[in-house]
């Protein structure tokens, strides 16, 4: 049954068979894992990706934040949570909004008559900091409608 599979492994005994045969399973898949990842160069390379895409969005928002460095200062863990969801609020608004620039100006260069390459588009980062202005003066219209967002690419492979 489940719960006396939990119950055994709730028991933290260092002499438990279950605790050990756990144990061994788990250093089985570690082992078959990395000789996976020392044999088969496209794991490498994926999972080199994947750790670069994430290692560039905390840097990006580690950028954003502001007030005592990003750190949190408080034990409370309500406030904690708070400061975290709201960095993340404003870089993934940053996000969207370099998105949108770099779409526009896609697909006007396509207007233009430039051909754009499926490469060009995946060496793209929504990362950019370069016109964010931190601590500029910022003038919000209420009543203006924003224009609808329309992706036209037609790009070559």
């Amino acid at each position: 049954m489940p719960s006396t599979l939990l119950k055994k492994l709730n028991n933290q005994s260092r002499k438990n068979r279950l605790y050990f045969a756990f144990k061994e399973l788990g250093m089985v898949i570690r082992t078959v894992f990395l000789l996976r990842y020392i044999i088969d160069m496209d794991v490498r390379q994926k999972i080199t990706n994947e750790t670069n895409k994430v290692e560039a969005y905390n840097g990006f928002i580690d950028k954003i934040r502001f007030g005592d460095d990003g750190i949190i200062t408080t034990n409370d863990p309500i406030e904690q949570e708070k400061r975290v969801k709201y960095s993340e609020l404003v870089a993934n608004a940053v996000i969207l909004q370099n998105t949108v620039d770099m779409t526009e100006a896609i697909n006007k260069l396509i207007k233009d008559g430039q051909k754009i390459l499926k490469i060009d588009i995946e060496a793209l980062s929504p990362y950019i900091l370069r016109n964010l202005k931190r601590f500029g003066e910022y003038f919000i219209n209420i009543n203006a409608v924003p224009e609808p967002f329309l992706c036209e690419m037609n790009i070559s492979t």
